[in-house]
């Protein structure tokens, strides 16, 4: 399954910025037949969408899309023949199908590359917040991420979901994606936690583990991840309500 694009497709500057896409995921939690990034919004599938996203900014070289084994569907898809689009196997956790990525990108990369990782199942992303991350970092030698402050009250709950304590929320920030990193700082720190046996929920807290800290973007609340089925209605809504201000 794996497809390395001919290189004569992909644009260089004197440092670049590649993307990975992971979605080898089965979707689990939205009960679903289908793996989510395959479910459809207004149309098209959340999947296409993201893709159809990240591919709008230039300044992307190629779009490594991380797929399961299995995965009978992607090669549907209009992105899945653009020569910008690569594809790599999945792993059993989100860390290691981000790390079967850079693997696959090794030989491509330069040592000032960048790698944003954005997640399939957030369809709802503006291009202008992605080229503001990547602007954004264009110096830090560290990188970083979108994310917005949190503005409901926060409840540290024991594990009978009894409240022990409120959260000061002021401090609190929600991750999304994209997460800019340098190529090689990524890798190394990924490959550290694995072998630590660390729980690593995003690249963000790879990077934290290896004692850095990553710088965080002000980002957007219309960049939801689509992860339950009411999701798909509001992001339905949000892409509509996009569409309309773009008109």
């Amino acid at each position: 399954m794996e497809n390395n694009s001919s290189d004569n497709h992909i644009q260089r500057d004197n440092s670049s910025t590649w993307a990975i896409v992971p979605a080898a995921g089965l979707g689990q939690r939205m009960g679903k037949e289908l793996p989510k990034q395959y479910l459809t919004i207004n149309g098209k599938t959340i999947l296409e969408r993201t893709l159809e996203r990240l591919l709008s900014i230039e300044s992307i070289a190629a779009i490594v899309v991380v797929l399961n084994k299995d995965d009978k569907y992607f090669e549907t898809l209009s992105s899945a023949k653009n020569a910008r689009v690569m594809t790599a196997i999945g792993g059993r956790e989100r860390c290691d199908s981000v790390l079967s990525a850079l693997n696959s990108l090794q030989g491509k990369v330069s040592a000032a590359d960048s790698v944003l990782v954005h997640d399939a199942a957030r369809c709802c992303i503006l291009p202008t917040h992605v080229e503001q991350l990547i602007a954004s970092l264009k110096d830090d030698k560290v990188g970083g991420l979108l994310g917005v402050p949190v503005s409901d009250t926060l409840k540290q709950v024991s594990d009978k979901n009894r409240i022990t304590q409120t959260l000061d929320r002021s401090t609190i920030w929600q991750a999304q994606t994209p997460q800019l990193f340098p190529y090689s700082l990524l890798k190394n720190s990924l490959e550290k936690a694995l072998i630590d046996q660390q729980k690593i929920t995003d690249e963000a807290s790879a990077i934290e583990y290896c004692g850095l800290q990553p710088q965080i973007i002000m980002g957007h609340y219309d960049n939801i991840k689509v992860t339950h089925p009411d999701d798909i209605a509001i992001a339905s809504a949000i892409i509509s309500h996009q569409n309309l201000s773009a008109g």
